[in-house]
């Protein structure tokens, strides 16, 4: 009974200091005070009563800070003892249960702000932090005090250390938005940025006016003797702290729990303003969370649930058309700039022909975008049907070289059904901007690697009259005089593009083989071959010569056989393998290192990734599969076992899901494969 009175009189100390903090406010910048005097010195009173009477005071309590706001002349870096990182994301509640699996949980509010830690020592607020990179911050214990929600003591002796948000509520958001400008002299375009602008302030008296509230989320240090983190939530709150709202399950959930509890936690906070960008899902066993470890991006206890990307409307102004070194020509919509998340977006991929149609695309149309998994700008819908007209949207000739376009359709099945997809081309050989974007990806990283070959560089060369075919790359020196002389060349810029020109002529299977852009057959495809063919480049050349089948390679279809084959019945194709073979040297042929268990559930299976699983490169992920003594796919179909989700998946997790292919996110298929971190 005692401890709720104590609690009851917290509550009513925060929504005091709360609203004479509002009401300062209004009095001294809005000239438009709320309170008569004699009210707003009535609430003063109750509020020093009361801090006098629990010891409980807040940073921001206009008891403790009128006049006294002090400033500093510039943010100082702190070091994190425990990395502030983030988590994995999802937008599948069905991901979330997966996870959870027969584990104790907590769902709980996804807080739309800025990260900040609080470390007490002594019952004592010693320093306020930002999550900066996670590993370095920025220390703001200055301005504390214009932060509604921390507590300037607490009874706790130990150690603490608290992480939690600083945010804006909605309303507030609203009230400040017309009033306040950032350091570009801009508006600001969001409450995020609002809050994250405002904790960093120089002065605190600025960023007391600007409504800020924290509220703790997690326990980094202290209550060790808790074994549960909503303990330790609940621990903290009796300090005073503002917690995040969560539930605690007490048995496993169901798919039924699991979506109740969002549908819950989002009405709470639409009910209580506050602002959230999804839920987030945590081990709530602490022993257990820390056992899961962490990658060097993100925790491994925990999951991000987002909601789905809101749209903007606004009016598409044009299609821009540009081909590819494919000479498939994209499609790329110009609209009138919209501010998604504090960008500004202008543009966005239209994909194909079929695309444009199935949205009936004209300029003109108002449209919805929006950016998914907050990266990828993308055209959601037309809300200007029904004026759709092919002659008027895609252009009749190539807008590069002017010769004439055709449409070529594919035909795919996805679940049972058959689905055409119509693009568009330039069959000219010779187009320039083809024939840049084939010498780009020839130069680039994953084929023949030359440093320091970039597209503008290119661009110029091919422009000179010097680059007709890849083989004029190694022949360059022939215009070593001429090339000192451009501008933003030297002696020295020469010298380093011809040794990475040379130093690129030792190669290997895989790279040399990527580097001919055969259609679909890019690293991964070229990496299954070589080790199909053991990195030898004559046995590769008389499989092909003698009609080899490579659909009997795993992830390899028809498509991708027909394509080898085609490629190199032409003869300019197969000049210009030759050719180039005779000016490089292929790298003998280490096969990939297979790890010493062979018991893991992966081994020859079919495993394709999607999205960013952290801390590899996609290369790198690819490799550790093939450890496994598993096959890295590069597309998804029939044949795959296993489809690795990592952070903003792509299509290939819609195509897995119709195919039924058992889909893991990075946590799992770590675990399966045995290790914790």
């Amino acid at each position: 009974m005692e401890q709720s009175k104590q609690q009851s009189k917290q509550q009513r100390i925060r929504e005091l200091t709360d609203r004479l903090n509002r009401c300062r406010y209004e009095y001294y910048n809005l000239n438009a005070p709320s309170l008569t005097d004699a009210e707003y010195d009535a609430l003063f009173d109750e509020l020093s009563a009361l801090e006098k009477e629990t010891g409980f005071n807040l940073t921001n309590s206009p008891t403790q800070t009128v006049g006294c706001y002090p400033a500093v002349s510039t943010l100082e870096k702190t070091t994190h003892k425990i990395p502030l990182l983030s988590l994995d994301k999802t937008k599948s509640s069905t991901e979330l249960l997966r996870f959870a699996g027969e584990q104790m949980v907590m769902l709980m509010l996804k807080l739309d702000g800025l990260t900040v830690k609080l470390t007490y020592e002594k019952g004592l607020l010693m320093e306020a932090a930002t999550r900066g990179d996670g590993d370095t911050g920025e220390n703001i214990t200055h301005n504390v005090m214009g932060i509604s929600g921390i507590p300037d003591k607490i009874s706790y002796k130990d150690r603490l250390v608290v992480t939690g948000e600083a945010f804006i509520r909605p309303s507030d958001f609203e009230a400040l938005k017309d009033t306040l400008r950032d350091g570009n002299g801009e508006p600001y375009k969001n409450g995020r940025n609002l809050a994250a602008g405002s904790v960093r302030l120089l002065d605190c008296g600025a960023c007391k006016d600007r409504r800020v509230t924290f509220m703790a989320f997690n326990v980094l240090e202290g209550f060790e003797e808790y074994p549960w983190k909503s303990q330790r939530l609940r621990a903290i709150e009796q300090l005073g702290f503002p917690i995040c709202k969560y539930l605690a399950s007490k048995q496993a959930l169901t798919q039924f729990d699991m979506d109740a509890g969002i549908r819950h936690l989002r009405k709470y906070a639409q009910e209580n303003d506050i602002p959230i960008d999804g839920i987030v899902i945590t081990y709530n066993d602490a022993a257990y969370a820390r056992s899961c470890g962490r990658t060097g991006h993100h925790y491994k206890d925990g999951l991000a649930f987002k909601f789905e990307d809101d749209t903007y409307e606004t009016v598409l102004r044009s299609i821009e058309w540009t081909p590819s070194r494919t000479g498939e020509i994209t499609p790329v919509a110009v609209f009138d700039t919209v501010e998604i998340d504090g960008c500004a977006v202008s543009r966005a991929s239209l994909h194909n022909l079929s695309f444009i149609e199935n949205l009936e695309l004209m300029p003109g149309c108002r449209i919805k975008v929006s950016k998914r998994n907050q990266i990828i700008p993308h055209v959601e819908e037309n809300l200007d049907r029904d004026c759709y007209a092919r002659e008027k949207v895609v252009p009749a000739r190539c807008p590069c070289c002017g010769q004439p376009t055709r449409i070529h359709t594919t035909k795919n099945t996805v679940n049972g059904e058959e689905k055409v997809t119509a693009a568009l081309f330039c069959d000219n050989e010779q187009c320039e901007t083809r024939k840049l974007r084939k010498f780009v990806h020839f130069a680039s990283q994953k084929a023949m690697n030359i440093v320091g070959l970039s597209e503008a560089i290119l661009e110029k060369f091919i422009g000179k009259g010097w680059l007709h075919s890849y083989m004029d790359i190694f022949f360059l020196d022939k215009h070593r005089s001429e090339i000192v002389q451009m501008e933003g060349f030297g002696v020295r810029s020469w010298q380093n593009l011809w040794d990475a020109i040379q130093h690129s002529r030792i190669t290997t299977f895989e790279q040399y083989l990527t580097a001919m852009d055969i259609p679909m057959v890019g690293s991964t495809a070229s990496r299954a071959i070589c080790q199909r063919f053991r990195g030898n480049l004559s046995e590769f050349e008389t499989a092909v010569c003698m009609g080899f089948d490579f659909t009997q390679l795993p992830d390899f279809g028809e498509t991708l056989h027909r394509n080898i084959h085609q490629w190199f019945r032409s003869e300019e194709n197969w000049t210009v393998w030759t050719e180039l073979r005779l000016l490089v040297c292929i790298k003998t042929y280490q096969p990939p290192a297979v790890g010493t268990d062979m018991s893991n559930p992966f081994v020859g299976k079919t495993l394709v990734v999607t999205g960013k699983v952290e801390p590899y490169t996609r290369d790198g992920i690819n490799e550790k599969i093939e450890s496994l003594g598993a096959h890295a796919g590069s597309s998804v179909s029939s044949k795959t076992d296993y489809l690795i989700c990592g952070e903003n998946a792509g299509s290939k997790l819609e195509k897995a899901q119709a195919l039924g292919v058992k889909i893991l996110s990075p946590g799992e298929f770590f675990r399966m494969a045995g290790e914790s971190a």
